[in-house]
């Protein structure tokens, strides 16, 4: 027996605002498209319109993520990726871009800019403890395991 599809309603906020697709049936995020113009000029940062609010059923969040053809050409990457979008959040759903190439990169209104992935949120209990379970990592952080 299937699964039946998450509804995530969209809202479009702007004549240039366009409901997130996916490229094939199956794949994990669904693209953002920009509904504004912008020049990224090298090293800055911008958050960019989407035109569109997201009702995310509650038990979910939203991951904007970067796009790899995006970083791989020309630098451009999402800053805080992936950042977090609430379920309870209906504002406009915006992808802080940053261009971490050489040359200035111009964002077209209807181009694809990051990815939407949908993901369920587990119930958390944070419970104090004098004492943690060993493991084979153990205290190894930041490099522990090599390059």
């Amino acid at each position: 027996m299937s699964e039946k599809p998450l509804v995530v309603k969209v809202k479009l906020l702007s004549p240039f605002g366009r409901i997130p697709i996916s490229a094939r049936k199956g794949d994990a995020a669904f693209d953002l498209f920009s509904a504004e113009e912008y020049e990224l000029k090298p090293g800055e940062r911008h958050a960019i319109s989407t035109g569109i609010a997201i009702e995310i059923p509650e038990g979910y969040e939203g991951q904007v993520r970067p796009r790899s053809g995006l970083a791989i050409k020309h630098g451009i990457t999402v800053l805080n990726g992936p950042g977090t979008i609430d379920s309870g959040f209906r504002g406009e759903v915006r992808s802080i871009m940053i261009n971490h190439g050489e040359e200035s990169f111009r964002i077209e209104i209807g181009m694809r800019i990051a990815q939407l992935a949908i993901r369920r949120v587990p119930d958390v209990i944070f419970e104090q403890s004098q004492r943690l379970e060993s493991s084979d990592r153990g205290k190894g952080g930041f490099g522990s395991t090599g390059l």
